[in-house]
């Protein structure tokens, strides 16, 4: 089970808060996707942020995304791969907690782990608490290739990490938050809802 299809771990967490959620078209509850899920529920759910190819995944790689209101909910959709990488306080200002799901590959150049960085700054800088729902890596059960030099460090491979990682992006999280990689090596208020019944020898399959 994916964090985000257990909503009894952090439901309870979003009672009686105004949400802001990083999500794309891979943030899955069953056949629904987490903001609608979230929204059924009666979360308050503020704002939407959206990584590289959008909110709903239309955008093609590299394509600069810009800001819009979600035509199915009618929230603010905020793109992170546009003008900005990372919520400022305008964004965050009706925002009591940060929610982040996506999934990724496990690869250092996929840009969803520099958005996740970035986004766990703004937790940082603005006080708020994040909650990561964690995914499977599929490509979790290997590590493999060089480990990034700090002085080659860009959006596409930001940490001393190899090509592949190994970790989901909940385990990179807490490796990021833990090991003093963000600015001041500050920590952030950082909750990770693990996947359930997965190790990384679990054969994964990610449409």
């Amino acid at each position: 089970l994916t964090g985000a299809e257990r909503l009894h771990k952090y439901l309870p967490l979003l009672d009686g808060k105004r949400v802001g959620v990083f999500a794309n078209q891979t943030s899955m509850v069953g056949s629904t996707h987490l903001v609608d899920t979230l929204l059924s529920l009666g979360v308050e759910v503020k704002v939407i942020f959206g990584p590289e190819h959008g909110f709903r995944g239309k955008a093609d790689a590299g394509e600069k995304v810009g800001n819009a209101i979600d035509e199915k909910t009618g929230i603010p959709v905020v793109s992170l791969y546009g003008a900005k990488r990372r919520p400022d306080q305008v964004d965050l200002s009706e925002v009591d907690v940060m929610l982040f799901d996506i999934q990724d590959v496990g690869v250092r150049f996929y840009t969803f782990i520099s958005s996740l960085e970035e986004y766990i700054q703004s937790a940082i800088e603005f006080q708020k608490p994040l909650i990561l729902l964690d995914r499977p890596n599929p490509n979790g059960h290997y590590v493999d290739g060089p480990v990034l030099e700090k002085a080659q460090a860009s959006f596409v491979g930001l940490n001393p990490i190899p090509v592949v990682h190994g970790c989901t992006l909940g385990e990179l999280a807490q490796m990021i938050n833990g090991e003093g990689w963000l600015a001041n090596s500050a920590k952030a208020s950082l909750n990770v809802i693990p996947v359930a019944n997965y190790t990384h020898a679990s054969p994964v399959h990610v449409a």
